[in-house]
């Protein structure tokens, strides 16, 4: 797939959608080590940002994101229209 025609717009400028193959979607789950937590932890003592989970949360939305052009390639797809990322927490 060309990630070119990947696109949070609800449209592609230039192409016509000719077929909707439906919803594609790019789904991981993540966590910290023990000892990055503690890291994390010492790191919010000080306040600031907290690149220990930043980097978690880049590699996370690296996954998801591969995911889900896998997913697209796999039912066919050749662009990705209004693509989203969404976070939650979970404890």
């Amino acid at each position: 797939m060309d990630t070119s025609l990947i696109t949070t717009s609800t449209s592609l400028e230039g192409y016509k959608i000719v077929k909707h193959l439906g919803v594609v979607r790019g789904i991981t789950v993540r966590s910290r080590s023990a000892l990055g937590n503690i890291a994390g932890g010492f790191q919010s003592l000080f306040g600031g940002r907290l690149s220990i989970y930043v980097e978690l949360c880049e590699r996370t939305r690296e996954e998801a994101y591969q995911l889900l052009v896998q997913h697209a390639s796999a039912i066919g797809a050749n662009a990705i229209i209004n693509m989203r990322y969404d976070a939650n927490e979970v404890m």
